[in-house]
């Protein structure tokens, strides 16, 4: 199995590849949204008008040549002036997306731009954000004011008033990362405040992240890849591609990790899109080091920690669930007391100070100790098990039940169980 590298692609490839993937993801309607590339020669490949985006095919693919001649079956996307706008605008821009996803369209509606400081790496991602006032789908005028916009250089994502998104990237990836992860923020923020407030990062804080992404990390040459290892390579990628397929996951961010023998253990690397992770990009750690020629995942040292101080634990993924982040991100109490099954899948869930795992790993390493699924504020939930599988079954309950709260929220106040009922719970099920 090789890794999928949409950029490697022909136009038509990555945006047949794109437009699938933002359509099933629930990002965009049969007939809404566009996704355009320019190709060195100055041409823009974009998608077709009136076709469903649903069962598009390569073949479907438009081209409009530098010169003006359209070649295709179709008229392309009733979009291409703004798109045309923003590419003579924005020389270094080659790729872009316009869809209409529900939480970013929101924003659209009531006039307000995200602030993307929700989780440190989302900031990083899409960066400031600008907003383009109304004008008519598909007119000279839209994409004027659009390209206004994107004539400052700190915006390559733009809000269009009742409207949608665009955002523009150095390639196809870099677009649709920056369009998943805003969608992410957008989301997280709508369902933070309906927990309460959103508590956003400053500017240091966002810093703190980047400042502690391990550098360091010696490497091996001597690498073995015995069937039992490579089973585990296997069994983590199809888990990250159904916590993908499951909204679980964005291509940005999400980490799993899995004890091989002893304290060595497997885990995702560092800067490849979940979406296209393959056996062969994990990475492999062996007496605290990576083997040769790969970068594991930023929190590598507290997996290898948890792994150390607790033998009872042989898998952990952490990652960034819409409904448990708008816990992580209000500073609400993730309450699992509200339901008796997911209390006896999780038990209480504490919530840890954002900052915490790059400054004390130890304390919270040790924390899993008695606890199975930890929130960090601002910054990504951990659950562990004994085997992978059951896992993510722990990941999927805890995004369920999240689900569940905030969607009470709306309704009236939460009403847990007590002391009692708690202690019957672990009396009948055998909770330590």
């Amino acid at each position: 199995m090789k890794q999928l590298d949409i950029n490697l692609m022909h136009p038509v490839e990555q945006i047949n590849v794109i437009i699938g993937r933002i359509y099933s993801s629930g990002m965009t309607t049969t007939s809404g949204g566009n996704v355009s590339i320019r190709d060195q020669n100055g041409d823009i490949w974009i998608t077709p008008s009136g076709v469903d985006k649903g069962s598009l095919t390569t073949k479907d693919v438009m081209q409009v040549k530098k010169d003006g001649t359209v070649i295709g079956l179709h008229r392309p996307s009733s979009e291409l002036p703004f798109h045309k706008a923003i590419y003579e605008a924005r020389p270094e821009i080659t790729a872009i997306i316009h869809a209409h996803p529900p939480a970013l369209v929101a924003f659209s509606i009531a006039g307000i731009v995200p602030d993307t400081k929700i989780v440190p790496q989302a900031h990083n991602i899409c960066g400031d954000i600008g907003f383009a006032p109304y004008g008519t789908p598909g007119s000279d005028d839209l994409g004027e004011k659009i390209a206004y916009e994107f004539k400052d250089i700190r915006y390559k994502a733009v809000i269009m008033e009742n409207h949608g998104v665009v955002l523009g990237g150095a390639d196809m990836m870099d677009a649709y990362q920056r369009f998943e992860t805003l969608e992410f923020c957008c989301r997280t923020i709508v369902n933070a405040k309906r927990l309460g407030q959103v508590n956003y990062l400053t500017d240091k804080e966002v810093a703190q992240y980047v400042n502690h992404l391990p550098s360091n990390i010696s490497h091996f040459m001597d690498i073995e890849h015995p069937s039992d290892e490579r089973a585990i390579r296997t069994e983590m990628v199809n888990i990250i591609r159904r916590a993908c397929d499951q909204g679980l996951m964005i291509s940005t961010y999400g980490t799993v990790s899995v004890r091989w023998k002893g304290n060595d253990f497997l885990i995702t690397p560092r800067n490849v899109a979940r979406w296209d992770i393959v056996p062969g990009d994990i990475v492999q750690i062996k007496n605290g080091m990576a083997e040769a020629g790969k970068i594991p995942s930023r929190s590598v040292a507290l997996h290898q920690r948890i792994y150390q101080l607790n033998p009872h634990i042989n898998s952990i993924i952490c990652t960034q669930p819409v409904n448990l982040m708008a816990h992580a991100v209000s500073g609400t109490k993730f309450d699992v007391r509200t339901i008796p099954e997911s209390w006896i899948f999780l038990q209480d869930v504490p919530s840890i100070p954002f900052g915490l795992i790059y400054n004390d790993v130890d304390s919270v390493a040790k924390m899993f100790n008695h606890n199975r699924v930890i929130l960090v504020e601002n910054d990504s939930v951990f659950v562990t098990g004994d085997k992978l599988l059951n896992t993510f079954d722990y990941l999927e309950v805890a995004e369920f039940s999240a689900n569940s709260l905030v969607m009470a929220s709306s309704i009236g106040s939460l009403q847990p169980m007590g002391d009692k009922e708690i202690d019957e719970l672990r009396v009948a099920f055998n909770v330590k």
